[in-house]
């Protein structure tokens, strides 16, 4: 195996293992956890605390090793073969299962982007009195120029300096005053109730949290990474040291950390306001941030629109690239956002009509929030196939060599699969009832 740091910035063996330098070693994973607090999963959090107060509470410790375990698995696949997800499938797995599954993809990504592009222009709008409408089509633009013309080290900056949007929502949990014996309680005592709306939002925890949506980003970004040090060919980047995968551990357990704190906090912050306050029935992102301002003030409203159009500008691109990252791999064709358009014209066009659909279905009637629970059904089906497909790869010799998962990792990885077939059945189950 070429022995490598995992980036130019990283190449920092020799040094103290001070914070600066840690701070060097975060990317792909810190972004990924960033983008899975998208203004839907801020949506079923916000639901969650305003409808059952602090009883999911306990949620945000549980998903944390699960989806931390899978997301580095992913990066890892990446590092160790030089491939994205959706190539490695395409080259040991039947083409009709690939191609069913990255279908599924592209539809979840574009309604799902479709909901956040909406959810960033009423962010905007609660803070400065400008129509919605009138912001969807620029915000889309902006978005999607900056994928097209910046370099991968211009869209990985941008988008570091976005996950600090996220400490909004805890901020916002404190001005909520909370009563912390009762979430002291709701975080370490379980809670668990056999009815199907209680049942039917653990669910939505779950499929919001671990999307599958970013097990494709985690591992391409892992790759582009290697490209914009210089490794191009697909031999430079196979093989991955220890201190790589180290170095990968330490990012992705940051970002996943930083998604699941905000998770959590997006819960206390409404349980202890819109709960209390009887205000349970909660839609959106945008409503939980209105609703928030009579009970918990204006700072706390103001704190929860900045963080909806930050982690919005950050989601969107994630959701329309993943899915063109996919479709790439699965066809062949050249892929990366530190590639010139005209070298990787298929991959930009894919991301250009997956942007476009977004903006469809904002402009044509289509309810974005309705749109958003079938993207859940479509992730809650798609997530425990995928899940299996990533466990194989990484236990895979042909493809991961002597760096295949240890015992450990399996035990997660295999328990994560697990409890996203279960969550699968139960989302029927609480349809037939």
């Amino acid at each position: 195996m070429t022995t490598r740091k995992r980036t130019t910035a990283r190449k920092s063996k020799g040094q103290s293992n001070s914070f600066k330098q840690f701070l060097k070693v975060l990317g792909p994973g810190l972004i990924t956890g960033a983008s899975d607090d998208d203004p839907s999963g801020i949506a079923t959090y916000s639901m969650a605390g305003a409808s059952l107060g602090y009883a999911t509470l306990w949620m945000a410790l549980i998903t944390f090793p699960l989806m931390a375990a899978v997301q580095f698995i992913c990066a890892k696949i990446g590092l160790v073969s030089g491939m994205g997800l959706a190539g490695i499938m395409r080259r040991n797995y039947s083409r009709g299962i690939v191609y069913a599954a990255v279908f599924a993809l592209v539809l979840a990504n574009t309604i799902n982007a479709a909901a956040d592009i909406q959810a960033v222009a009423a962010g905007i709008n609660l803070l400065v009195p400008i129509s919605i409408t009138l912001l969807i089509a620029p915000i889309a633009a902006l978005i999607l120029i900056v994928q097209i013309l910046g370099s991968y080290r211009l869209i990985a900056k941008i988008f570091r300096w976005l996950t600090l949007s996220l400490l909004a929502y805890i901020g916002a949990a404190f001005l909520a005053k909370p009563d912390w014996n009762d979430v002291l309680r709701g975080t370490l005592v379980p809670t668990l109730k056999l009815d199907s709306d209680f049942l039917s939002m653990l669910v939505a925890i779950l499929g919001t949290t671990i999307s599958p949506y970013l097990f494709f980003w985690q591992a391409s970004q892992e790759v582009d990474e290697q490209k914009a040090c210089g490794r191009k060919h697909l031999w430079q980047r196979q093989g991955a040291t220890k201190t790589e995968l180290k170095y990968a551990a330490w990012d992705v357990n940051t970002g996943m950390l930083l998604s699941n704190v905000v998770m959590y906090f997006i819960i206390l912050a409404t349980a202890a306001t819109l709960h209390k306050s009887g205000a349970t029935q909660i839609d959106t992102a945008t409503q939980a941030a209105e609703t928030l301002r009579p009970v918990a003030g204006q700072g706390a409203y103001v704190l929860m629109a900045l963080g909806l159009i930050g982690t919005g500008i950050l989601a969107i691109p994630i959701l329309t690239g993943s899915a063109a990252y996919s479709v790439a791999e699965v066809l062949g064709w050249k892929c990366g956002l530190d590639e010139k358009p005209a070298a990787a014209k298929e991959f930009y066009l894919v991301m250009t009509v997956c942007t476009l659909g977004a903006l469809a279905i904002n402009f044509f009637g289509v309810n974005p929030m309705k749109a958003l629970f079938w993207t859940a059904v479509i992730n809650g089906f798609l997530s425990p196939p995928l899940l299996i497909v990533v466990m194989f790869i990484a236990n895979n010799r042909k493809v991961m060599g002597n760096r295949v998962n240890g015992t450990a990792l399996n035990f997660l990885g295999w328990s994560t699969t697990v409890v996203m077939i279960v969550a699968a059945v139960v989302l029927v189950w609480t349809w037939t009832r």
